[in-house]
């Protein structure tokens, strides 16, 4: 995955990852979130439902991925937040300063924000939430058709 070159991402059990060999042929949702903020802990349990079906439960499990980018106060919050809150997915640990050049180039302004990107990190959408609010699972079908990814998911 292009855009977490030379970066390490975690594991909710704070294990570290190689990006390229998990985020390879993916789908990606850039989380941006924190435990502080009130519409991300409304947000969040939609978002693990929709992380679940697509990819634990699917069979074969569709080619997406979330990387959880923290604006927590602290990394215990952010752990706290993983723990309590988050599906099986990824995170960019706490202390990493590319967070914020992340959330400079897809422009930031308010949590929470799911930008769905491409292998290169191109945007498909910056509108994930509403998307998944709004249509579920079927917007992973539309992310697909034009996420340059080898297609091998036949779900919903």
């Amino acid at each position: 995955m292009d855009i977490f070159n030379g970066h390490i991402l975690l594991n909710k059990y704070g294990d570290r990852v190689d990006p390229e060999e998990a985020l390879q042929n993916k789908i990606v949702g850039l989380y941006f979130s924190a435990s502080w903020c009130s519409p991300c802990r409304d947000f969040t349990p939609i978002l693990c439902d929709f992380y679940t079906e697509l990819v634990e439960e699917a069979d074969p499990p569709a080619q997406f991925e979330i990387v959880f980018i923290s604006s927590d106060k602290s990394p215990e919050d952010m752990v706290d937040y993983m723990h309590g809150m988050h599906g099986e997915w990824l995170a960019l640990p706490f202390h990493d300063p590319y967070k914020h050049e992340l959330k400079k180039k897809y422009k930031i302004t308010a949590l929470p924000k799911l930008v769905i990107v491409k292998q290169n990190g191109e945007v498909i959408t910056d509108k994930g939430r509403k998307q998944i609010r709004e249509r579920g699972l079927r917007c992973f079908r539309t992310w697909l058709e034009v996420g340059d990814v080898f297609q091998n998911f036949t779900g919903k």
